[in-house]
């Protein structure tokens, strides 16, 4: 009995074969192992460090804030494996979305996609919040006040309006990218570079300052804190998902793309423990300030000055992690345009910078408003629901494609095949089960008004729904 068009609708998947002969889109090749490299660590390293190790040290865990980078960054690992196979398997933008449409199915990739874009653009406005108070620390050390009004959302404080800081910011990266990007990821890789130099002086000059007695009690908390605190920390380990987006922008992708990915987290999970324990260590865990804990700390030890250098690296470092997801979900986008799931309008290209300009001045402008109306915790709300249903995809959609098509040609073999991947499902369905209930119904209810676009428009619009395309595999996006 032949399945009805729903059923088919259901199961259809991109076939890896027209993934790899579709034109780039007008996407310029630009970028080499090491400037993905950076793009990577600029998404990883930055509020983690410079914002939430104080926060979640002090409020969480305690010294064991260490413990819960490395959950996070176990569970992480699990899914960068399964990430790397992909990005040597399919050189393609989009990431999660791309192999969860070739893989598991149209309808699969659509919402993760869907949910990416959310994702993405609210991780850009959680960033750019936190960068705000940082400039305003700075600015405050030079004895200039700024009008209150521009200072904050609206219910952050008497008198505030706008984080008028944050809105700058986000049209600032928009601006950038819109650049180009061998002009766009030179400029990151400076930034990142800066970032990692101020990570490294941190660690050097607070070695000197720790003492053992603060270590303890490790576990302040519990078990369970170090726990939550990881389920809190995790949306600062995994840069590396929105790097992959880039795939169709590298020079060698196949090759260097996995590299980058395993490169960019081990760099960064280095640099977190390190950090951990020079913070925990020069204060006890009581003392931290949750807002500004490194700055703090070496004021405490009577070193003012590197407290002003550190708010200047974080502003430098943050500003990184807002290049990387704004770049990823413009380019999840671009791609689900491409495939015809949105609007073929959004892919069109600029004709000599090869961006996708409209998208990612979109972006910029959705950001920009999120992040100067929304108060931060209501703004990281929107996050890492959606990041750890990519990961549990990923991870389920590698070990399904290795034992469909087994022979497909691999720069890189996820190792220990399939524990690795099923660590990453168990790590981040665990991790889900410790957010708060609100960020499962703005979940549901972005993944309702997802579901009337599929249905209404994506199911029927799509290349494959017109008989893999309309226009033939290698067709071109028409540029603007």
């Amino acid at each position: 009995m032949p399945a009805s068009p729903a059923m088919r609708d259901l199961f259809r998947r991109k076939p890896i074969e027209l993934i790899e002969d579709e034109s780039s889109g007008g996407l310029q090749r630009a970028l080499g192992l090491w400037q993905l490299t950076a793009i990577g660590v600029g998404g990883i390293i930055g509020a983690g460090i410079f914002a939430l190790a104080g926060s979640i040290a002090h409020d969480t865990a305690g010294p064991a804030v260490l413990v819960s980078f490395l959950i996070a960054g176990v569970a992480s690992a699990a899914a960068a494996l399964s990430y790397a196979e992909f990005g040597g398997l399919i050189p393609k933008a989009g990431s999660a979305y791309t192999y969860g449409y070739a893989v598991l199915g149209e309808p699969v990739g659509w919402f993760i996609g869907w949910d990416l874009l959310l994702e993405y653009t609210a991780i850009v406005a959680v960033v750019a919040i936190g960068i705000s108070g940082y400039i305003e620390y700075l600015l405050e050390q030079f004895h200039i006040h700024l009008p209150v009004w521009m200072l904050g959302a609206p219910g952050t404080g008497h008198g505030h309006r706008v984080d008028l800081f944050a809105v700058l910011l986000c049209l600032f990266i928009a601006f950038l990218l819109n650049l180009g990007m061998k002009s766009a990821a030179r400029f990151e890789t400076v930034l990142v570079a800066v970032k990692v130099v101020v990570v490294l002086i941190v660690i050097v000059a607070g070695v000197f300052f720790v003492k053992g007695g603060n270590y303890h009690p490790f576990f302040p908390f519990g078990f369970g804190g170090a726990v939550t605190g990881a389920s809190t920390v995790f949306f600062a380990v995994f840069g590396y998902d929105a790097m992959s987006t880039a795939a169709e922008e590298s020079v060698d992708a196949k090759r260097h793309l996995p590299k980058a990915i395993v490169l960019s987290l081990a760099i960064s999970m280095v640099l977190y423990v390190l950090v951990c324990l020079v913070l925990t260590g020069m204060q006890h865990y009581t003392e931290i300030d949750p807002k500004s804990g490194l700055a703090t700390a070496f004021k405490s030890v009577g070193l003012p000055g590197l407290g002003s250098l550190i708010a200047a690296g974080a502003i430098v470092g943050i500003m990184t992690v807002l290049f990387t997801f704004m770049l990823g979900v413009t380019r999840i986008w671009f791609s689900m345009s491409r495939d015809g799931l949105l609007p073929k309008w959004f892919a069109k290209t600029h004709p000599t910078r090869h961006v996708p300009s409209r998208i990612t001045w979109i972006v910029g402008v959705a950001s920009a408003v999120i992040a100067g109306l929304l108060p931060i915790g209501q703004a990281a709300e929107l996050t890492n629901i959606g990041i750890l249903l990519a990961f549990v995809v990923v991870c389920a959609a590698v070990i399904v494609l290795r034992y469909r098509q087994p022979n497909l040609p691999r720069t890189f073999r996820t190792p220990l095949m399939p524990f690795i991947p099923l660590v990453g499902i168990g790590a981040s369905i665990w991790l889900v089960t410790y957010l708060e209930p609100i960020t499962w119904i703005r979940f549901a209810v972005w993944f309702a008004i997802g579901a009337i676009v599929y249905v209404a428009y994506s199911r029927r619009h799509s290349l494959l729904a017109r008989g893999a395309t309309d226009e033939g595999p290698t067709a071109k996006t028409p540029v603007a």
